[in-house]
């Protein structure tokens, strides 16, 4: 049975930065924000509020390999983020295969009638959620 950790899941990007939580129990994520960034950087205070309100025990930032598998090159700046958090907050982080989240993400949007695009806050949230749930469903396994 899978523990009841509390996580925080990031869809890292170089602009936006997407935000869910969940427990590791329930197996699925809720999208709580969306944070600008500059160059991977968000405002710290943003994070810093959103780890004291919800108190996750992982982290799970999303790691953007290509679709073979290979490193992009913000892979280094996502895990430059997750180190962040770990140094900054005292908690792990974990990176996550994020491959084809942002496009579910965007597929979903399209099946609802909306037009996703990179100004859609709702995409960076429910990649964010999907990074969480296929962690959980991996950690089940």
């Amino acid at each position: 049975m899978p523990e009841s950790r509390s996580l925080m899941a990031f869809d890292f990007g170089e602009k936006w930065i997407g935000v869910a939580v969940g427990q590791e129990m329930l197996g699925y994520g809720s999208g709580k924000a969306r944070l600008k960034a500059r160059d991977g950087i968000p405002d710290w205070n943003q994070v810093a509020e959103l780890v004291e309100d919800w108190q996750p025990d992982l982290f799970l930032v999303g790691l953007p390999l290509n679709m073979d598998g290979t490193e992009t090159w913000l892979c280094h700046l996502a895990r430059k983020f997750a180190r962040r958090l770990e140094g900054r907050y005292h908690r792990p982080a974990t990176m996550v295969d994020e491959r084809l989240t942002t496009h579910e993400a965007k597929q979903e949007s399209l099946a609802q009638g909306r037009v996703p695009d990179y100004a859609d806050e709702g995409v960076d949230r429910r990649a964010a959620e999907l990074i969480l749930e296929t962690w959980c469903a991996s950690a089940s396994d």
